[in-house]
């Protein structure tokens, strides 16, 4: 079932960089954005996780949650957010399950070629943890937080 705008997001429970378990529903009462990458430390995935760092305390005053999910471990995650000094959780879905659930795992176009894999996309949860965005397919990493941002400043 795709992800719909108005509806509500599916719930899930993954483990952070720290091993611990984060559930969405503890963030119920917040703005959260769940952004899907494909691999920590890779050249789009981290522009976009630097965009999402030097927008931080635009996000963070209007406390609005973000969090990032790939299928990358802790360990990875914890390198990750040493280097580029991510102020955000990482979440660990090696199974791809909540990915599937989100739209974010499936075939895409890689070098001209199909392939299966994490689709680059972000849903913005409510408050009320009904789906207020979902974009898809992000075309550039580097601008997308950015988007984001503007999309839930002017809503």
């Amino acid at each position: 079932m795709p992800i719909e705008e108005g509806k509500a997001a599916p719930l899930f429970t993954l483990k952070d960089q720290h091993g611990k378990e984060v559930a969405l529903q503890d963030f119920h009462g917040s703005d959260v954005v769940i952004y899907f990458y494909p691999k920590d430390d890779t050249p789009g995935c981290t522009k976009e996780a630097c965009g999402f760092r030097d927008l931080w305390d635009k996000y963070h005053e209007r406390d609005i949650i973000v969090l990032g999910v790939s299928p990358d471990d802790g360990e990875s995650h914890r390198k990750f957010i040493s280097k580029y000094d991510i102020p955000f959780i990482l979440l660990s879905d090696p199974d791809k399950k909540v990915m599937e659930q989100y739209g974010a795992w499936g075939e895409k176009m890689m070098y001209g070629k199909k392939v299966t894999g994490v689709i680059r996309s972000t849903t913005w949860v409510g408050a009320d943890g009904k789906v207020v965005k979902h974009w898809a397919k992000v075309p550039k990493a580097e601008d997308h937080p950015a988007k984001v941002l503007q999309a839930m400043t002017a809503a």
